[in-house]
């Protein structure tokens, strides 16, 4: 008996002194406390320490006079601590928080950006990659979060910025279609690979990737003897590169990436349609 209460008393003490180091961790400091230590965390670089106040402003005191800012201050806390998707998640949760605010288009702007960067921002950093041979991804979703943001607020101070990175997301997207039709070329899938510079030609018109995408329509149509379509690329190559290299200076185009085989046409557009599946 007298080991049994010995080891309730044990047990009873222990969960007294664990209830007291709980209270004290869990000590709630005033509003302004977390709100100026995060603040000075921020000013200092130490964004840990940031949204570890800004989380505890936003658990204890989710109505108080610093929520809407510390809502703000935390989006920007975890995109500079490389937390992409706890930032994006922070700035749907500002939107839906506070639709009408002032500083939308800022929670918007934070979620492009964090989409934007989602994809290629630590591979491009740390890695030598070509990031136009990897699927966008998430690029398509930063491109209609700039696309809301100059939609809803067309004259923000983000919107710049907005407009050249949604600039930059289809010249990425028209890079991937290029690189793709270059994948099918060594794979001697040509209908494959027209196909491909052919969708870049039509949907993205203004990206530097047209000039390869024209060259590859040239060829890939002369190999399978559609000389008109290739003669129209050829002109169109003219027109809009004339200082191309596939031209020589007559302006003649010189063809450097097919050569043609002793195989059947039917073979070659039977394994082009097999590459494009």
């Amino acid at each position: 008996m007298r080991s049994v209460v010995r080891l309730l008393l044990l047990a009873t003490t222990a969960l007294l002194i664990s209830a007291c180091a709980s209270n004290q961790e869990e000590e709630v400091l005033p509003e302004q406390t977390y709100y100026e230590n995060a603040r000075d965390a921020m000013s200092s670089g130490n964004f840990n320490e940031a949204e570890e106040n800004l989380d505890a402003l936003e658990t204890y005191y989710p109505f108080g006079r610093y929520a809407e800012q510390a809502q703000m201050d935390l989006i920007y806390a975890r995109y500079q601590n490389l937390d992409l998707e706890g930032a994006r998640a922070a700035a749907d949760r500002f939107l839906r928080l506070n639709p009408q605010s002032e500083h939308a288009d800022y929670a918007m702007y934070m979620r492009g950006l964090a989409s934007y960067n989602l994809d290629i921002g630590l591979a491009a950093r740390y890695f030598p990659i070509d990031v136009s041979a990897r699927d966008p991804g998430e690029q398509r979703q930063a491109f209609r979060d700039f696309s809301d943001l100059l939609n809803r607020y067309p004259n923000s101070d983000y919107a710049p910025d907005a407009r050249q990175r949604m600039i930059a997301i289809r010249n990425r997207m028209a890079e991937l279609e290029v690189h793709a039709a270059r994948y099918y070329i060594k794979r001697e899938a040509y209908v494959a690979a027209n196909n491909r510079a052919r969708y870049v030609v039509e949907n993205y018109s203004t990206s530097p990737a047209v000039e390869e995408a024209l060259i590859i329509l040239v060829e890939t149509f002369r190999f399978m003897e559609l000389n008109k379509a290739a003669d129209d690329s050829i002109a169109l190559l003219v027109e809009n590169f004339p200082e191309s290299d596939a031209l020589d200076n007559n302006g003649e185009f010189v063809p450097t990436l097919l050569k043609r085989e002793n195989r059947s046409l039917t073979s070659v557009v039977t394994f082009g349609l097999m590459g494009d599946e």
